[in-house]
């Protein structure tokens, strides 16, 4: 059975990266949801440093979020700020010592990447295309809370331009889009309605 094969190579796949992430983690003293959260924290804009976006993001409770965001205050890794705009809402900066950390941190799968350049380009092309439609299957379904990838973006056109290598295109920032230049966690994501 083809699906169930796939459901196992993806799950040992995930224990490899739940290893890694644990173990890097650990090498900082910190927990692999911290080691997240300092990841996240350095690659995305203001609007998307808040516990609640946080919860969201990693399908936690803002209790549970709020309790790892407190540790990595208190570690000097983040510090809570208002937001400009609206000082009301409350944000979250890395300290310069946990923009370093989180840098650091952020190297964490270098090691898987090394093997992924054994395989031709088009093979991990397929995978990666593939992989996108199986994430944009599980949001629609609810199991993925957020997935900021082309595929599921309001502003994605699929094969506009079929048979071209830049078959489709992006309506935003109106630019033909080839398969190895989709987006995975885009900045400029607008969900798709349906």
């Amino acid at each position: 059975d083809v699906d169930a094969r796939i459901v196992a190579t993806l799950e040992r796949l995930s224990q490899v990266f739940r290893v890694r992430l644990r173990e890097e983690a650990r090498r900082h003293n910190l927990s692999p949801i911290q080691a997240q959260f300092l990841i996240h924290l350095l690659h995305h804009d203001v609007e998307l440093r808040r516990v609640s976006q946080l919860a969201r993001e990693f399908g936690l409770t803002q209790a549970t979020v709020s309790d790892a965001v407190a540790s990595l205050e208190s570690k000097g890794l983040l510090q809570r700020e208002q937001w400009p705009e609206d000082r009301r809402i409350v944000t979250l900066r890395l300290t310069p010592y946990g923009e370093k950390l989180a840098t650091t941190i952020s190297h964490w799968a270098d090691p898987l990447k090394q093997h992924l350049e054994h395989f031709p380009p088009g093979e991990r092309e397929t995978v990666m295309r593939f992989l996108m439609e199986l994430t944009r299957s599980l949001q629609r379904s609810g199991h993925i809370t957020v997935a900021r990838m082309c595929v599921t973006c309001t502003f994605f056109r699929r094969d506009v331009r079929p048979g071209k290598p830049s078959p489709h295109h992006c309506g935003l920032l109106d630019v033909p889009l080839g398969g190895s230049n989709l987006r995975v966690d885009c900045p400029e994501h607008e969900a798709a309605v349906g």
